[in-house]
């Protein structure tokens, strides 16, 4: 018989680390809610975790990397980022969106240390609101659990 490994939805005597941009915080700050229930919902306590604000998305990666490396008591078993990033009518939107889902990638990969891409990319601001708490559920909650599944898994690993 195989030998499986996967994560569970346990926060139980875990740390997390939430990076959100303020820009359209509105939307972010329903990603943010979405995903401290569900850390709280999974019995993480309040007090392990840690939120930072960034001015927006494309700033992301730079926290979240510095946070996954922390060390000892503070060291995060995962890092979640959250943010909204709305096409408009100038490739802006491709420079930030790009640069934050590969900086994110790369801190993962260059930490060891799961950190969540939890940020919002969409065409319209209806979109944006849909998948922020709206008929497409919160991404930040769905970001929550994928970080709780993840750090449960490296346990394991």
């Amino acid at each position: 018989m195989s030998h499986v490994l996967q994560g569970k939805f346990d926060g139980k005597g875990k740390r997390f680390a939430i990076v959100v941009s303020r820009f359209n915080e509105a939307l972010s700050q329903r990603l943010l809610d979405g995903a401290v229930d569900a850390l709280v919902r999974h019995d993480v306590r309040d007090a392990d975790i840690t939120v930072a604000w960034t001015p927006g998305s494309y700033e992301i990666p730079l926290v979240a990397k510095k946070l996954a490396a922390a060390k000892g008591a503070k060291a995060p078993h995962a890092v979640i980022c959250l943010g909204v990033v709305v096409r408009g009518e100038t490739p802006h939107f491709d420079f930030v969106a790009g640069a934050a889902s590969t900086g994110i990638a790369k801190a993962a990969l260059e930490t060891g240390v799961p950190i969540l891409f939890g940020i919002i990319t969409a065409d319209t601001m209806e979109q944006a609101a849909d998948r922020a708490g709206g008929k497409s559920g919160n991404k930040g909650f769905q970001s929550a659990l994928a970080a709780l599944e993840m750090a449960n898994l490296m346990a394991q690993l």
